[in-house]
């Protein structure tokens, strides 16, 4: 099933459903019984994105399109690459990333959309010997749309690939990174934060492999849900025969803020080596009250005190974001959405 191929074709029974192990959380073909038409062409204004300010290469994409970003041995480059959603049509896009040997990229990618679109963004992502790339992705979608960014990542010996996703939902949200890691002293780091209000849905999906010695994986996911939310995070890290001296860490942890708010966890390790450091947590709750409590008794306003236990809790997360802009604009992203 491929959401992709069913927004080509327009045939709605080729989207993913709750049949399919991965997405059993995220049911697509159980919400939409036909594909809109698609997307009309664009080309009114755009504004600005919330990257543009630090970036000299900014790329644009509405209502599909397809670009390359191709980075040469030993050079660098900060690139903004915003994907749009314009109406209530559908269509898919596709974006290329190649770094030579050594180069080093910072991608700072938007999701933006102003209705009931349906989309489906496709990125290929390929680090060479030595490659460096801090990927940051920033998920606004409209409450009424379904959107869906797949990527592939394969990385080569030494190659260090950081990546942190901040999403606030929408009618169906998906944002799934899928990483082949070739071990080698390669370096990976994802990490995720969701931050859901009303009934909006974000599902965070990855799946990591090592195929061979000496690799190294550092996750950790945080969210919180209120009103009628839901909030799924799915990780798999998988270990292949042969792949020893392997360390992989991942935590998941979520605050659940109303009664009527959910979050569905799945944290999976699966290890066919001997000599490994393997490990993964996951925790769902609510605020500590004794916390709570406290802040309270020093007057302090109850959604105040809320918000800043809640600002605390996921900025373990967005503090790992190495590029001092682009942690500004998370940062600001999250106070916004907990001060609302």
């Amino acid at each position: 099933m491929s959401v992709a191929a069913a927004i080509n074709t327009r045939d709605a029974s080729a989207l993913p459903g709750k049949r399919d192990e991965d997405w059993r959380w995220t049911d697509l073909r159980g919400l939409i019984r036909a594909i809109p038409d698609p997307s009309e062409p664009f080309a009114g204004d755009v504004g600005r994105g919330p990257f543009d300010g630090l970036a000299e290469d900014r790329r644009v994409l509405v209502n599909g399109g397809e670009t390359r970003i191709d980075v040469a041995a030993g050079q660098k480059a900060v690139v903004a690459l915003r994907v749009l959603a314009r109406g209530a049509g559908s269509h898919a896009t596709m974006v290329a990333v190649t770094l030579g040997p050594n180069a080093r990229v910072r991608l700072l990618e938007s999701y933006e959309s102003d209705g009931g679109s349906v989309s489906q963004t496709t990125l290929s992502i390929t680090l060479a010997d030595g490659a460096v790339l801090e990927r940051v992705v920033l998920a606004q979608d409209h409450e009424h749309a379904v959107s869906v960014s797949q990527a592939e990542v394969r990385l080569a010996p030494r190659a260090d690939y950081a990546q942190t996703v901040a999403a606030s939902g929408a009618r169906r949200q998906r944002l799934e990174t899928r990483v082949t890691h070739p071990g080698g002293h390669a370096v990976l780091r994802l990490d995720g934060v969701y931050l859901l209000a009303g009934k909006r849905h974000s599902d965070q999906t990855t799946v990591v492999t090592h195929q061979n010695i000496d690799g190294t994986t550092a996750q950790l996911t945080k969210g919180v849900v209120r009103d009628q939310a839901r909030g799924v995070f799915q990780g798999r890290i998988v270990v292949a025969e042969g792949a020893d001296r392997t360390d992989a860490r991942m935590g998941h942890h979520a605050l659940i803020l109303s009664d009527r708010a959910e979050v569905d966890a799945k944290p999976e390790l699966e290890i066919y080596a001997d000599d490994v450091s393997c490990a993964h947590g996951n925790t769902v709750g609510a605020l500590d009250e004794d916390a709570l409590f406290y802040a309270r008794q020093r007057g302090m306003p109850a959604g105040v005190a809320t918000a800043m236990l809640t600002e605390a809790f996921i900025g373990e997360v967005i503090d790992r974001i190495s590029f001092e802009g682009a942690r500004d604009v998370v940062r600001a992203w999250a106070a916004e959405r907990l001060g609302g």
